[in-house]
């Protein structure tokens, strides 16, 4: 099997679940259906699986936004369109997105259509006990369409490994704010950006440098220490090592198989330009390199 499997596995898949966030048919699909503004959308396409939930179980489930953020647009999305209605839409929109991204040639390929039903039997695999998000998306319907399918195995992939990094960072006691203060410090993303879009203020994230210095992770300058860069370290591993079972389950020789399908996929998604630079992930075109 392929070196650390389950980060392996998140750098192939992730970028195929990101253009949901910043395709054009997607944004489209969502001012069709009355969301307005981009957050209003984003956050009601991702929370849709939970069902019509307040903005605190978003922030809480989300992690590291303001809860002015979530609040500003739930429960308001639910009285526009209903969490079914937005899932529908989701589906529609990523249909047409990866279309137009791949091509018909490609989403109707038999490689397309073998790497939707392995991330799908990997997805089913996954440990969902205590990850609110893999499992609400984990309980959807296995759409009809390879494509439309392989986006939503890698979604509840995905947000599995989320929910998994969440519990890492409770455990560390490691506030939102912090987490992203040290995700930035590691020159994984951008700190104003982080800082913005997730719209916490100048105070709250000196705030959390303070409490990072105190812990040893930054220095006085905000960059990263070596005892922060071994906590960061071991807070990936950690998460690795949670988000193991459904390539376990999987089995080697076909999450290797999956591996290889997901590459071009991926590789497609970070040359267009469609995942910003800087963003909040963490994802570059650089970000992996092909296992050959």
């Amino acid at each position: 099997m392929i070196d650390n499997v389950a980060r392996s596995m998140w750098e192939r898949f992730e970028p195929v679940h990101q253009l949901v966030y910043f395709t054009p048919e997607v944004r489209e699909a969502m001012e069709g259906l009355g969301l307005r503004g981009y957050w209003m959308g984003y956050f009601a396409l991702r929370a849709a699986p939970l069902g019509p939930v307040p903005a605190s179980v978003v922030t809480s489930c989300f992690y590291v936004f303001h809860p002015d953020r979530a609040a500003k647009a739930l429960p308001g999305a639910w009285s526009v369109a209903s969490p079914h209605q937005v899932i529908e839409a989701r589906e529609r929109a990523v249909d047409a997105a990866m279309t137009s991204l791949y091509g018909p040639d490609v989403v109707a390929s038999a490689e397309l259509a073998e790497a939707a039903d392995l991330a799908w039997e990997a997805a089913r695999a996954a440990d969902t006990a205590g990850r609110v998000l893999g499992a609400a998306n984990q309980a959807l319907p296995r759409p009809a369409r390879p494509h439309v399918r392989l986006w939503q195995a890698v979604t509840t992939l995905r947000e599995h490994r989320g929910d998994g990094h969440v519990a890492v960072l409770v455990g560390r006691a490691l506030g939102p704010v912090e987490a992203l203060v040290l995700k930035s410090a590691t020159g994984e993303t951008d700190a104003e950006f982080q800082r913005r879009v997730r719209q916490w203020n100048d105070d709250e994230w000196r705030s959390a440098q303070v409490k990072l210095g105190e812990r040893g992770w930054i220095d006085g300058a905000g960059r990263l220490t070596a005892a922060g860069a071994a906590a960061h370290q071991q807070m990936e591993a950690d998460t690795d090592a949670a988000a193991l079972t459904p390539w376990q389950t999987l089995g080697a020789d076909a999450t290797t198989r999956l591996a290889h399908l997901l590459e071009p996929l991926a590789r497609r998604v970070l040359d267009s330009g469609i995942v910003p630079a800087g963003n909040p992930v963490g994802l570059t075109d650089t970000t992996w390199s092909s296992t050959g």
